[in-house]
């Protein structure tokens, strides 16, 4: 009788139990790696405190603004017009060069005067012969030779021929042309040798100093605009200069389809860096100094549901006193963050006035609100290194 075989039956029995070791190994180790570890990781970041962020703070200050109602014009010449001939002919001489300052009375063109110098020599010898024949019924009358007709008759003759005469210095006149006014040439339309009709513009003259600048200003605004207001103007091609001049007159009626009313204000003008046409970003001061909270721009953040900055508070206020900041913060100040939603009123420059929504003294982020929220603990910094962007010119 034959015995069956023991050794393959064991073989395959401690092939069975490693094969179950190594796999409940596995998911052991699975099961850690996927389930065990992850969450391990949640609980650490949940329990660990996050590191306080930096932001950058300034203090709320408080100032004296006068009230500024902002507009925009254009300039216009104290005196401007177009330099036209009264006669026709040809242009024999121009004096003035274009783009040059001339005196009142200075000859700016000279018209082709031959044919009236000629008839002025002529109406010169009628007027002549005129005054003696005048001369001898003087003589006659006197003598009782002649009649008191023939003398009228000859007194009515003088005063013709001395009238032609005039007429054509006249026209002499009008054909030596010069500038009405002191003032600033523009480029000139003609040449020597020209023929230009009467009306014809020549050239552009235009007084500089003082400069007018022209602005509407809405009908709201009349019972704060009155002659004698400070207006601050700046232009684009002088960036950064702001030049100074008064309300000079407001006009008399209030348009009908802008409701807009005319201002015009006077400014010096001595280096003529003003030109009539330039663009005119104004300020008119109307109203009496007030004292506002004034805060940087760049710390405050606009939004639909309403404009609102960061302030900084100490952790652990005094019971029963005002949360306010200490006077000399330094980065190692750890404070907390609360939003105040604020009410803005005018921005001039880096700056803004909030009406409401924050006392003098307290700190806001001026820098660094992205990255933080209403309850966070922040460091503080009172290096402010941002620059707002230029305020637009309203339209």
């Amino acid at each position: 009788m034959r015995r069956t075989p023991v050794r393959p039956l064991k073989r395959a029995i401690v092939l069975s139990l490693v094969f179950l070791v190594l796999a409940g190994l596995a998911g052991g180790l699975g099961y850690f790696q996927f389930i065990v570890k992850p969450a391990m990781i949640r609980q650490f970041i949940a329990q660990a405190d996050a590191a306080p962020t930096t932001v950058a703070v300034v203090p709320a200050r408080l100032e004296t603004w006068t009230p500024r109602l902002p507009a925009i014009g254009s300039f216009r010449a104290y005196q401007g017009v177009d330099v036209s001939p009264q006669v026709g002919g040809v242009v024999v001489a121009t004096p003035a060069r274009s783009g040059e300052d001339v005196a009142k009375g200075a000859p700016l063109f000279e018209i082709d005067n031959f044919v009236e110098q000629a008839e002025l020599k002529s109406n010169l010898a009628v007027m002549k012969n005129a005054e003696l024949a005048l001369a001898r019924q003087r003589q006659l009358t006197d003598s009782g030779n002649t009649t008191k007709a023939s003398f009228d008759a000859a007194e009515a003759a003088r005063d013709q021929a001395a009238a032609a005469v005039e007429r054509v210095r006249a026209i002499i006149t009008q054909k030596q042309i010069a500038a009405p006014f002191a003032g600033r040439l523009g480029i000139r339309k003609i040449d020597v040798g020209q023929y230009v009709s009467p009306g014809a513009s020549l050239v552009t003259l235009q007084q500089l100093d003082p400069i007018y600048v022209d602005f509407p200003a809405p009908e709201q605004w009349l019972d704060r605009l009155k002659p004698g207001q400070t207006i601050d103007v700046e232009v684009d091609s002088h960036p950064g200069r702001v030049f100074r001049g008064k309300i000079e007159t407001i006009d008399a009626r209030v348009a009908a389809e802008s409701r807009n009313v005319l201002v015009r204000g006077l400014f010096e003008n001595k280096d003529k860096a003003l030109l009539p046409g330039m663009f005119a970003n104004a300020v008119v001061e109307a109203g009496e100094p007030a004292a506002v909270v004034v805060v940087p721009r760049t710390a405050v953040t606009y939004s639909l549901y309403g404009d609102s900055v960061f302030v900084a508070v100490p952790l652990d206020p005094p019971s029963g006193a005002a949360q306010a900041a200490p006077a000399t913060p330094g980065p190692d100040a750890k404070m907390k963050l609360e939003r105040r939603f604020v009410r803005l009123g005018e921005a001039r420059g880096a700056d803004v006035a909030a009406l409401d929504g924050v006392k003098p003294g307290e700190l806001v982020v001026s820098e660094g609100q992205i990255k933080v929220a209403a309850g966070d603990t922040v460091f503080v910094d009172r290096q402010s290194t941002l620059t707002p962007q230029p305020i637009r010119p309203k339209e």
